[in-house]
């Protein structure tokens, strides 16, 4: 992941940008794309500050942390339970989600599951 640009450049473009230069203008003396001095501006106008947000994580388990006792619950008790069969039940209690999301709750508290389809018996011996 890219690191974000310095507090110091951000304040040098917005500068550049409020004194009435243009967007493509501002974009072409610093090196950097249009889009962000266009949304370093946006940036500014709704907090007040340059400071760059925080960048990468999970926000999409914020969620489903409120239903991890009925997960757990749910897997102590029925062990070979899907995936998908958990995310009707989650449906059900009014939080919508997709499996994907279900399995990094299970691997972020170290429960994994391996389903394996009943293999025939071994054949040694006859020919």
């Amino acid at each position: 992941m890219t690191r974000p640009y310095s507090v110091d450049l951000r304040e040098r473009v917005l500068s550049a940008a409020r004194n009435g230069d243009t967007i493509r203008g501002v974009a072409a003396l610093f090196g950097v794309s249009p889009s962000f001095v266009s949304k370093l501006g946006t940036r500014f106008r709704h907090t007040g500050s340059v400071v760059p947000g925080p960048q990468g994580g999970d926000r999409r388990s914020e969620g489903i942390a409120a239903h991890a006792d009925w997960l757990l619950d749910r897997v102590e008790e029925t062990p070979d339970m899907t995936l998908e069969e958990l995310c009707i039940g989650l449906k059900e209690r009014g939080f919508k989600t997709v499996p994907s999301t279900v399995w990094r709750f299970f691997d972020r508290h170290g429960l994994t599951f391996k389903k394996r389809q009943h293999m025939q018996a071994n054949r040694t011996g006859q020919m």
